[in-house]
């Protein structure tokens, strides 16, 4: 049984953390913010994951799981403290490392006994040489450490499956022996296991998360080609899927990526880029294709309501994705935006996200319920696809609206049923859209 410390209990923080205890080891969670931590003790989630409320209170029954706010307590006796705190984006696209520098800081100032410290925050190239430097100033006394970059490969909605199956695990340091020890500590996941130094690990993390994110950006701008030519983007998306050099993953075309991964590390790595003379023109492209998406629904949408000045357009979903309730850069408060500002009255409805949308969401009208909500709309926008979508009485919904239009940004409908439901239906590349 290893002693680790996790600092962070967001979304990839507090999956890491229960991971690791599940898979036997002692973990302390530790985080600054009191009101989560106290909320943690009772039971009390601070996010949405699928399985993730059942896994931390198996492993705190156990004891193999505990939760501090006190690098202190959190760090006496422990092997590894793992970095899992926020890098959000500044408004010229750099990371913000505040939180990293202040975690460095920290452990810096309470460790007492060999450590090694692990970035497992999306960092910039460079930011594990800036960790070790930020350590060894801010130490009381000079205490042996070492830097590993080992970055985060989850995916929110599967984050627990992905942390226990992953398709590989990097581990980068300038000390080989405590790469390697970080290296063990993931042998229990069998799977392969990469050893490098501490920038390609770094860089390894922002390649991967920016080559699928040009995937999304591409198959989008396919879809506007196969709307105009007559083609269906989902079966040309199959057949592309098929080449194993290609691969089917992230080619679903629709309303474009969101949330906490992509658009800020693919912003990030830009800026590093032009930062060291380095012209980003694929990664500039695939960030203005992913946000003209957003504008374009919201444009298309008043195209077939004849005008959104007056009409009442209903959201099905404001989460960036399925199964979460993560609402960061999600592609629903653009398209509310959009829309609001062209004149429409905006609703709209998510199964788990709707307290995180009230505070970022205030021009639009929350509904607890879809069917609710489609009373009296002049259009739905389907926005996340959500699985309870694709159930919905439709007949109902049709029903309820004031005009029976649905503009499926997610292709989550089959066009030719909706159309003999009598619904006015567009999709996303679907070249027999109102034909």
């Amino acid at each position: 049984m290893k002693q680790i410390c996790v600092i962070g209990v967001g979304y990839v923080g507090l999956v890491t953390a229960a991971c690791f205890a599940d898979l036997g080891n002692r973990v302390l969670a530790l985080d600054i913010s009191e009101k989560r931590i106290e909320n943690l003790k009772k039971g009390v989630m601070p996010i949405y994951e699928p399985g993730l409320e059942e896994l931390v209170e198996r492993n705190v029954r156990s004891g193999r799981l505990s939760f501090t706010t006190s690098y202190q307590e959190g760090l006496k006796g422990t092997e590894f403290a793992f970095i899992a705190v926020g890098t959000p984006s500044a408004s010229n696209g750099e990371a913000d490392l505040q939180y990293v520098a202040a975690a460095a800081k920290s452990i810096a100032e309470n460790m007492s006994a060999p450590l090694i410290i692990i970035n497992k925050s999306t960092v910039p190239i460079g930011t594990g040489d800036l960790v070790a430097d930020m350590v060894t100033r801010s130490q009381p006394k000079p205490v042996p450490f070492s830097v590993v970059s080992c970055p985060e490969f989850l995916r929110e909605g599967t984050a627990i499956a992905d942390f226990m199956n992953p398709h590989r695990t990097v581990v980068g340091s300038l000390h080989r022996e405590a790469a390697e020890q970080v290296a063990q500590l993931h042998l229990p996941l069998r799977a392969p296991i990469v050893l490098t130094d501490l920038r390609t690990a770094e860089m390894i993390k922002y390649a991967s998360n920016a080559f699928l994110a040009t995937k999304i950006s591409f198959i989008n701008e396919i879809a506007d080609v196969c709307e105009a030519l007559g083609a269906d983007v989902k079966e040309v998306a199959v057949g592309m899927g098929y080449d194993k050099r290609i691969g089917p993953a992230m080619l679903d075309a629709g309303v474009g990526w969101g949330g906490s991964c992509f658009p800020k590390d693919v912003k990030a790595l830009a800026y590093m880029a032009e930062e060291n003379n380095v012209t980003p023109h694929v990664l500039n492209a695939v960030t203005k294709v992913n946000y003209d998406r957003r504008r374009a629904v919201a444009e298309r949408t008043g195209q077939m309501v004849g005008g959104l000045k007056g009409k009442v357009i209903g959201l099905l979903g404001l989460a960036f994705k399925e199964n979460t309730d993560d609402m960061r850069d999600a592609p629903s408060i653009d398209i509310a935006h959009h829309l609001a500002e062209a004149g429409a009255t905006v609703r709209g409805y998510d199964p788990v996200a709707l307290e995180v949308a009230k505070g970022l969401l205030p021009e639009i009208i929350l509904f607890h319920d879809p069917y609710e909500m489609a009373k009296g709309c002049d259009a739905l926008i389907v926005v996340t696809p959500w699985n309870e979508f694709k159930q919905l009485d439709l007949q109902e919904i049709k029903g309820l609206m004031n005009s029976a239009i649905v503009f499926d940004s997610r292709n989550i409908y089959n066009p030719a049923e909706m159309k003999t439901l009598g619904f006015r239906y567009r999709s996303i590349g679907r070249g027999f859209n109102g034909k």
